[in-house]
């Protein structure tokens, strides 16, 4: 079996967030999971960090034109490997070499042209995949071009495809207008791409996909309703019988408390004395004061209201005057919550802290460093922080939404049940009610660390959901 992941970004090479997790842990747990000479490769932009840290292991595969209507525009097709698995990179420094990876006027045109290089890829190195399985808005038009401009050759006409929503609010809409002169796309594959009066790339890739997965069961199922489609509702609905959902793994490798070279000690579920050291480090690095033993309550997330933030906004200082729990808070978004978050640490020094930055080995000393994660999220496709903090012994406290439903069980103190806190309606009271609860339980040592012990036990990696993988790939041919 060939497998051709396609995406924008992969660790360890570029990652803004949960796609480049996936794209750099998934397709490696694949290959293991095939258990026969399956071969796996992934292809994903080549941004300027790539370019900096480019080694010897990285080879020039082919040069040449890529046409993007009346465009021609040279593509080049870098190769390394990793885990056993190919990666290719898409060169082409007009479009990819910019200070971002999302957010430019011309994202359209980039992830066209994107698009057009995997066919080029295809074309040009003669591999052509059994599975193509591509993943979000950027790489939709991968699967479009492949089934409306290949699929009557011979050559591709057997290629399946999975198309995987990691976030259905981001789905690629433009004018119609440019439907030929920057998609390359025809009169006649306006209605693939049209709906609600726009080009809708998305819903494109949903229509021509052989099959569509998201990253959850839960998410499949609620993406079916109105209030979680974004307006995809109807689409999704039509296209019910080849929806499935399957629930994200993390890399326990490099998530592993043990051994993790990024925190100041490291411990383990059965060797747990070294948490009470990261908790101190946090502490220092936050400045926050006041009792040690008090619960730290850690937040890693993109400040936006959909997390659950305007919950947050909505009780924090009711919950600050009521406890002596301290909250150190990571993360960068919407100006509104960078604001609270500095007034609050204005408020209550010592025990409030906000760092406004995006830092992934900063992240892992919140994970390690905190008594609870906090992650009330109004919609949540998967999430992986509810996991990554599991693993470290930081207790999730979470809305019943999406993946975090899937993932974290409430804990029942008289069964010893669940591997977390969780709560039912988008209410910031019901939120931080399960808060208070957590405290109450935090102070009931045993209990406290029997949940513990039993939280970093909880098995999150790749290895259930790529034989699930697998087996869904199998199925499709």
């Amino acid at each position: 079996m060939r497998i051709l992941y396609v995406g924008s970004e992969a660790l360890p090479f570029i990652s803004t967030g949960g796609l480049a997790d996936v794209l750099g842990s998934l397709p490696a747990a694949v290959k293991r999971a095939a258990k026969d000479d399956t071969d796996v490769r992934v292809i994903i932009p080549m941004f300027p960090k790539i370019k900096e840290n480019m080694d010897d292991s990285f080879e020039l595969v082919s040069e040449g034109e890529v046409r993007l209507a009346w465009r021609n525009l040279y593509c080049g097709i870098w190769k390394t490997e990793r885990d056993g698995v190919t990666v290719y990179f898409v060169d082409n420094e007009y479009y990819f070499s910019r200070p971002t990876l999302y957010g430019n006027f011309d994202d359209g045109e980039r992830f066209a042209f994107f698009g057009k290089a995997v066919m080029y890829l295809m074309t040009r190195t003669g591999f052509v995949p059994d599975i193509m399985h591509a993943n979000d808005w950027q790489s939709a038009l991968a699967v479009i071009y492949l089934k409306q401009k290949l699929s009557h050759i011979e050559t591709y006409r057997y290629v399946k495809v999975l198309f995987t929503i990691h976030n259905i609010e981001y789905q690629g809409k433009y004018d119609l207008n440019i439907l030929g002169d920057v998609f390359d796309l025809d009169e006649s594959d306006r209605s693939v791409v049209e709906y609600d009066g726009c080009i809708n790339l998305l819903k494109g890739a949903i229509t021509c996909a052989d099959m569509v997965s998201t990253v959850s069961e839960r998410y499949a199922n609620e993406i079916l309703t109105e209030y979680y489609s974004h307006g995809l509702h109807h689409i999704l609905r039509a296209s019910r019988d080849k929806l499935t959902g399957i629930t994200n793994g993390i890399d326990v490798d490099y998530y592993d408390p043990e051994t993790d070279p990024d925190i100041a000690a490291n411990f383990s579920a059965t060797k747990i004395a070294g948490k009470a050291e990261d908790k101190a480090e946090l502490r220092a690095i936050c400045g926050l004061e006041g009792d040690p033993k008090a619960p730290l309550v850690v937040m890693v997330s993109r400040l936006a209201g959909h997390k659950g933030f305007d919950l947050v906004k909505r009780v924090m200082y009711d919950i600050l005057n009521e406890t002596d729990a301290t909250f150190a808070i990571l993360g960068t978004g919407e100006k509104e919550y960078e604001e609270f978050f500095l007034r609050a640490a204005a408020d209550y020094p010592g025990r409030v802290a906000v760092r406004l930055e995006y830092n992934k080995a900063l992240s892992k000393k919140f994970y390690a460093g905190g008594d609870m994660f906090l992650m009330p999220s109004k919609s949540e496709p998967c999430g992986l922080s509810q996991m990554i903090a599991s693993r470290y012994g930081t207790v999730p406290i979470v809305r019943e939404t999406g993946g975090l439903y899937d993932t974290i069980k409430p804990f029942n103190e008289f069964t010893g049940e669940g591997n977390g806190f969780s709560f039912t309606n988008y209410n910031a009271h019901d939120m931080m009610a399960v808060i208070k609860y957590a405290f109450e339980i935090y102070t009931k040592k045993q209990k406290w660390a029997a949940l513990r012990r039993k939280v970093m036990k909880v098995d999150f990696s790749w290895t259930a959901s790529a034989e699930k993988y697998v087996k869904l790939y199998e199925s499709m041919l």
